[in-house]
């Protein structure tokens, strides 16, 4: 069931519209990532929900109530930013408490939620630190627990770890999603980062350019890119120019190798198609119809995983392999062969 309906929200600064007609339903519970590159106007749609900035046009719902008229303080909505934004003279527990002091919540009642919240987010000691006495992981984990304490209706972070080191990204993007499941909160998060927004997310709406390019899960966006943008910013890709043979049979040929797509392709004499590295495999390989001449440029040693970049029917090509003991890794300027499916193979439009 939809609880944050977006309509046809849009916002214009001067002349510049920011954000373009943009639609999204959002469920009770559920973990929506807005996922694009700078200026694509993600942290615009976050802040209009927050009710920092005030829409050109368009509607807001939350549960059912048209928020776009009310001030942030009336909106029950809790926000993380990327700065943290803790208050440097307040204690931990003090910035937990902030907001329900602003409410006037019963003192006894906020000792109590102050203490639920620093459980909750793994610091039940250091409730009387300063900001500045703590790791930026942690300071992170007290601003969430801010935004939490005074019971949101809808959770809305902005880049909250992109000021933290990878070890800690990771680490704290598990612990958050963790939360919010325990708690059922519906949630927004903004993120350039692809890594984030497909392992975190419910679901992920692309932006570029102010409009939303995909909506859908991790596994949809990531293996069914709904344009060239989508597969280009979401994953590595491989591109290739292959001929159209038979645009409504789907059959089309690359480097002279004939194969048949599941759907039709584009009309024309020519298609752009691409292949994740996965989807690659050096040497031959069982269920792999589709067998191609390579030739390798570069191998990196990885530990477990070898990276290889080979020259494939006239492009430069990614794929990983595993790491054997008992077979080396293939020698730059060696000749070799690829195999792949056609199902894997991804028809770029847009």
């Amino acid at each position: 069931m939809t609880f944050l309906t977006i309509s046809h929200l849009e916002k214009s600064f001067g002349s510049n519209r920011v954000v373009k007609d943009f639609d999204l339903d959002i469920a009770k519970g559920e973990f929506v990532s807005l996922l694009g590159p700078s200026g694509c106007g993600k942290t615009t749609v976050l802040r209009m929900v927050a009710g920092f900035e005030t829409p050109s046009q368009g509607a807001i719902r939350i549960d059912g109530k048209d928020v776009v008229g009310l001030r942030p303080n009336q909106r029950n909505i809790g926000m993380v930013f990327q700065a943290y934004a803790l208050f440097p003279n307040l204690t931990v527990a003090q910035n937990v408490a902030f907001g329900m002091k602003v409410k006037g919540l019963p003192r006894a009642e906020i000792d109590s939620r102050v203490t639920e919240m620093l459980d909750l987010i793994g610091l039940p000691d250091l409730g009387a630190r300063f900001p500045f006495q703590l790791s930026g992981g942690q300071q992170q984990r007290v601003a969430l627990a801010r935004a939490l304490a005074v019971r949101p209706q809808v959770l809305l972070l902005d880049e909250p770890l992109s000021a933290l080191d990878a070890k800690i990204r990771v680490s704290l993007r598990m612990e958050i999603r963790e939360i919010q499941r325990r708690l059922g909160i519906t949630t927004i998060f903004v993120t350039h980062d692809q890594e984030e927004a497909l392992s975190m997310s419910d679901r992920i709406v692309v932006m570029n350019g102010g409009i939303a390019e995909q909506v859908g899960t991790p596994f949809e966006v990531y293996n069914r890119p709904a344009t060239k943008f989508v597969a280009n910013f979401v994953g590595t890709l491989n591109t290739f120019d292959a001929k159209v043979e038979n645009a409504s049979e789907g059959r089309i040929s690359l480097d002279g190798v004939a194969m048949t797509l599941p759907a039709a392709v584009p009309t024309g004499g020519r298609v752009a198609i691409a292949l994740r590295p996965e989807a690659v495999h050096l040497g031959r390989a069982a269920g792999r119809e589709v067998v191609l001449p390579a030739v390798i440029e570069d191998v990196h040693f990885m530990g477990s995983v070898i990276r290889v970049r080979a020259r494939v029917a006239g492009a430069s090509v990614a794929l990983d392999t595993f790491n054997r003991a008992d077979s080396p890794p293939p020698a730059v300027g060696s000749s070799a062969e690829v195999s792949l499916s056609a199902r894997d193979v991804i028809v770029l439009n847009g």
